[in-house]
């Protein structure tokens, strides 16, 4: 089962997510959260695989509540956006959220990445994977927007030719079975090669891998 943790300031809507997560037989709802102070403090007591936040909430932001969460390592944040690229998405970007989707998804898409990013694989919707890698193609813009995402030419240079191939299929948004098969390795060979870059560069998640990749120009078309 996928403990799922629920932080949303609206009762009607997280209500509604609580429905749809409940309607899987893999997911369970573990608690649910109005604040991200609430949020982070039900995330130290119940360890939850996932943390589904909503990024707009009182008494502390959604980012703030990612920020604490992911540096505890108390569980993978999937950040909830009415907005498909603000500050909001890079201010999570930068505290290390494990995946990014919009409020208006559909329960399928909802389920979905959920399930994705309790695998470890991370994951952005469409909409803001269009977005980011349109303003990240711009490096002046990248740069400013997320300089902690950023990695000098060194530390890209400490990647092994192996290592460099998995980030740039981290680029393309590939999974860790589709980068298996891509690269002709085992799962588990990519799942090793993919901690290794996130140590090697100093990243969070694979999230930032994929962003930072798109930046450098080494992900494929």
């Amino acid at each position: 089962m996928i403990r799922v943790l629920v932080a949303e300031d609206q009762l009607a809507v997280r209500a509604g997510l609580v429905l749809i997560l409940r309607s899987a037989p893999d997911i369970e709802v573990i608690a649910e959260a109005a604040d991200g102070e609430q949020a982070v403090r039900l995330a130290r007591e119940l360890r939850p695989d996932l943390v589904l936040m909503d990024v707009q909430m009182p008494r502390l932001d959604g980012v703030s509540a990612t920020r604490e969460i992911v540096a505890e390592q108390l569980a993978d944040v999937l950040v909830l956006t009415t907005f498909d690229l603000d500050e909001y998405v890079f201010g999570a970007l930068r505290a290390g959220a494990a995946g990014f989707l919009l409020k208006d998804s559909e329960a399928a898409g909802l389920l979905e990445a959920v399930r994705t990013v309790a695998r470890g694989e991370g994951m952005i919707a469409p909409a803001v994977t269009r977005r980011l890698i349109a303003e990240f193609a711009r490096p002046s813009a990248a740069r400013s927007a997320t300089a902690t995402v950023t990695a000098e030419p060194a530390e890209l240079a400490s990647l092994t030719p192996r290592e460099r191939e998995v980030l740039g299929a981290l680029g393309q948004g590939l999974s860790n079975a589709q980068i298996a098969d891509h690269l002709a390795m085992a799962e588990a060979t990519v799942k090793t090669h993919v901690s290794r870059v996130l140590g090697k560069l100093g990243l969070r998640s694979r999230v930032q891998a994929a962003v930072l990749a798109r930046e450098l120009g080494v992900a494929g078309p």
